[in-house]
């Protein structure tokens, strides 16, 4: 079975690059606290490397 990635949002976009709030769009998360559930793959990887610092990230 692929892993999966829990992705919660921890820090408001606002104030951010335009490119950190697409990022995060992207990825699914609506709103402050929010969590999806991405597969791990290179892309997903990549995109939560571009906002490390606004989210958490877990591996289940």
């Amino acid at each position: 079975m692929a892993k999966k990635l829990r992705i919660t949002q921890v820090k408001s976009t606002i104030g951010r690059l335009k490119n950190q709030k697409a990022t995060i769009k992207a990825l699914g998360i609506h709103k402050l606290n929010h969590t999806v559930e991405h597969d791990d793959n290179p892309t997903i990887r990549g995109m939560i490397g571009a906002v490390r610092h606004l989210v958490i990230v877990e591996e289940i």
